[in-house]
């Protein structure tokens, strides 16, 4: 079985700088809800960390802002559909029927916002960047690319 391919297709109306929290807890809920601030409703403390309460919880969070140049986008998911299929592809699929279940599904990612800073949430303490597996792999993900889209420096074609 393949895996789809998915594509995605910035917009126009696009919302910039979107508030992005990261909780530690799963929401099992994916729709659209009202107003939250009759649940969530984070203070700001004096050293610029906040404090909130989620189902009886109290969680301390902190903003991280993203390295200049990068920003994170927010995309929904559309659901995958196999790649519309010209008339002699139709004729050659007719020929090997055993490729017909080779062929990716093709799926849609919709920009919906962009973000420069998302506030990481941690139960009872602020997070540590050493110690949570989403934080620390923002920041790796941040270097990994800065490594792989850099010059070496020294002489052009040596090490």
């Amino acid at each position: 079985m393949t895996h789809p391919i998915f594509t995605v297709e910035s917009q126009d109306s696009v919302q910039k700088n979107a508030s992005v929290h990261l909780l530690p807890c799963r929401i099992h809920h994916d729709g659209k809800v009202g107003p939250v601030d009759a649940y969530w409703n984070p203070n700001e403390g004096q050293d610029k960390t906040r404090t909130a309460y989620l189902r009886g919880r109290k969680l301390h969070g902190k903003a991280v802002k993203l390295p200049e140049g990068y920003y994170g986008s927010v995309v929904e998911k559309s659901e995958p559909k196999k790649p519309e299929k010209t008339q002699e592809e139709m004729v050659e699929d007719v020929e090997m029927q055993d490729d017909q279940d080779e062929q990716p599904e093709m799926g849609v990612m919709q920009g919906k916002a962009t973000f420069d800073e998302l506030m990481v949430w941690g139960h009872e303490s602020l997070v540590d960047s050493n110690e949570d597996p989403y934080l620390r792999g923002v920041e790796e993900w941040i270097s990994f690319a800065e490594q792989i889209h850099s010059y070496p420096s020294g002489k052009p074609g040596g090490n």
